[in-house]
Formats: C-alpha cells, sequence, structure tokens
C-alpha cells in the first residue's frame, strides 16, 4: 500500500481547496448578482457582497416575464419523467431474470442505440408525435424520454446480481410475476432508483432542446427555454439574467449536497448475492 506523508497530504488538500473554490466561484458570484441592480454589476468589479441587497429581479421574473408558468410547466414535465423510472425497471428486471427467444439480440439492440445521437432522431420523432397531435402537449415533451437504454442497462445489471433464489422462494409461495417483480425485485433495487430519480429530476428540470422543438406555445415552454428567451430579451440585463439563471441552479444544488452520496453509491450496481 502506498504511503503518504502528512506534508504531501497538507499539500493535496490545500491544492484541492483551492480549485475547489475556484471551480464553484463562478456559482457564488451569480447567485450574489441576483441581488445586485444592473448598475452596480456593470459599475463595480468582481464583488462578492451587494452593496444594496434586492429581491426586484426575482419579482420581475415572475410579475412580468412568466417564470411562473415556465416552473410550472417544468415541474409537471418533471413528474411525468418519473414515470420512465417504472418502463426501465420493468425493462431491466425482464432482460435480467427472463429468458425468451432474441432476448440477446433485443439487448444489443437496446444498447446500441446508445451511440446514436439523439439529434439523428429528433426529426422523425417529432413527425410521428405531430402525425399523433401530441405537439404542444405535455405527454408530447415527455413521451421521447421515458424510455433510456442507459437506465434499462444499469437496472438490467443490478437485478443480474440480486440472488435467484429470493424470486424463486416467492414464486413457491404462489406469488405471481407480478408480486416478484413489484415486492421483491423493485424494493431490493431502491438504491438504484435513488440514483435514476435524482438523474431523472436533473434531466426534467434542465431539459430545453425538446421542449423548445416541440411546443412553439410559451404556455408549454420550460424554465430552461425560459431563460433562453430572457437572455435574448434582455440580453444587457445581467442581474435578470444572473436572477433566473439562480432560481434554475439552486435546486439542482440543493438535491447534490444533500444526496450526493446516493449519486455517488448508486452506480455501484451490484445487487449482492
Amino acid at each position: 500500500m502506498l504511503h503518504v506523508s502528512r506534508n504531501t497530504k497538507i499539500v493535496l488538500g490545500i491544492v484541492l481547496a483551492l480549485w475547489g473554490f475556484l471551480t464553484f466561484f463562478p456559482f457564488i458570484w451569480m447567485i450574489s448578482a441576483s441581488f445586485k441592480t444592473n448598475a452596480e454589476i456593470t459599475s463595480q468589479g468582481i464583488s462578492i457582497v451587494p452593496l444594496e441587497p434586492t429581491l426586484n429581479n426575482f419579482k420581475e421574473l415572475f410579475d412580468r416575464l412568466n417564470f411562473d408558468v415556465y416552473l410550472k410547466n417544468t415541474v409537471i414535465v418533471t413528474l411525468l419523467s418519473f414515470t420512465g423510472l417504472l418502463i426501465n425497471s420493468m425493462a431491466g428486471f425482464g432482460f435480467a431474470r427472463y429468458d425468451f427467444k432474441g432476448k440477446n439480440v433485443l439487448f444489443l439492440a437496446v444498447l446500441a442505440t446508445m451511440m446514436i445521437p439523439s439529434q439523428v432522431t429528433m426529426i422523425p420523432v417529432y413527425l410521428m408525435l405531430t402525425k399523433m397531435g401530441l405537439t404542444n402537449s405535455y405527454l408530447g415533451i415527455v413521451l421521447p424520454g421515458l424510455s433510456s437504454a442507459f437506465n434499462i442497462f444499469l437496472f438490467r445489471q443490478f437485478f443480474e446480481n440480486i440472488s435467484e433464489e429470493l424470486f424463486e422462494a416467492a414464486r413457491l409461495d404462489g406469488a405471481s410475476e407480478w408480486f416478484v417483480f413489484f415486492r421483491v425485485g423493485l424494493p431490493l433495487s431502491r438504491p438504484i432508483l435513488a440514483v435514476q430519480a435524482l438523474l431523472t429530476f436533473i434531466g426534467g428540470w434542465n431539459s430545453f432542446l425538446w421542449p423548445l422543438i416541440i411546443a412553439n406555445d410559451q404556455r408549454f415552454y420550460t424554465l430552461s427555454v425560459g431563460l433562453q428567451l430572457l437572455q435574448g430579451q434582455h440580453g444587457t440585463n445581467y442581474a435578470l439574467q444572473m436572477a433566473g439563471a439562480t432560481f434554475m441552479i439552486i435546486p439542482i444544488l440543493f438535491l447534490f449536497i444533500v444526496f450526493q452520496k446516493y449519486i455517488l453509491s448508486g452506480f455501484d450496481i451490484s445487487g449482492g448475492k
């Protein structure tokens, strides 16, 4: 085992602390700038503490710039996206615990979709949803992202590492396959469900390109699209832009700080024997 001296640990700690501060400093300044006036931002240097803190930027976002509508849409899209957790977990369970003709070929086909850029499929998906009448709708925004090859792969790997004896014991007691999945498999997959739920929230909260494409009505725009509109309409109002960016990033930072151990440990896809 490599021995690291105390002095080396101190130097590494200082370097990592400085690097962490430099990485996080733009976020600190962004949050501080959201409470400043635009005149203070343009006239002062890179100061952290606002001279005259104000909440007018946030008030303007909701009173005049429809951020209440964008927030409602983002919350709805994010909540509907959680349906994909059930779909992906069921697919992963099926690939892991059942044998059927063409299983390996089908799983390879699912994995192959990970190599296809999402931009390639946007036009065909848009045309199909247009024919189905799902443009300018929450379902049209959410539907293409409900199934994910990466998430199916994670669930499949997790379920494959769980002992078959647990499922067989339930079947011997007369449990149906639905019972085996919902009462045995799904509760055991709580670690992977936790990390997938967090990633789903982040993906739904930050969704930009697809909502912009599928919705041409501002009533269905998400926060990311609204923030882009804000930058286009108020390009010189940096205080307003910082308030919008802060409003978007704070929930993500909060969730990461609170649940970081689940994010970091959730990719341990061993289910235990």
